[in-house]
């Protein structure tokens, strides 16, 4: 996997948009408006980083099956966000379905009015 592949992925969803607040290398992709707009993706060269789970017991099988490649994110890996690393170990296809199930969880929690068209939930 490489990070222009998961940035493409990430911005032919519905929606979804790229922001970089931080100023990093490669930018978080948002759905949803401006302000109330919520991270579902955090690129990084080497890695992404994804909500893995509706809590962070959920987001534990990542690590249990990845512990070379998988952990909690730095601040918010107790809220079931992990990072997963492109060292091949992970699939590109376990790696695009993280990225789309991160997708669906954070877009499930947006008010529904605020919900993208096109999204099948």
């Amino acid at each position: 996997m490489d990070v222009e592949t998961l940035r493409a992925h990430c911005a032919a969803k519905p929606g979804a948009w790229a922001d970089n607040p931080w100023a990093h290398e490669h930018p978080v992709f948002k759905v949803g408006e401006g302000e109330r707009a919520k991270i579902f993706v955090f690129l990084r060269s080497d890695s992404v980083g994804i909500k893995g789970g509706p809590s962070r017991e959920a987001a534990d099988e990542w690590l249990q099956r990845f512990p070379d490649e998988a952990r909690p994110m730095a601040y918010i890996g107790r809220s079931g966000w992990n990072d997963l690393d492109f060292s091949g170990a992970i699939s590109d296809e376990e790696l695009l379905d993280a990225v789309d199930e991160s997708y669906r969880l954070v877009v499930s929690r947006l008010p529904r009015g605020a919900r993208p068209a096109g999204w099948d939930g």
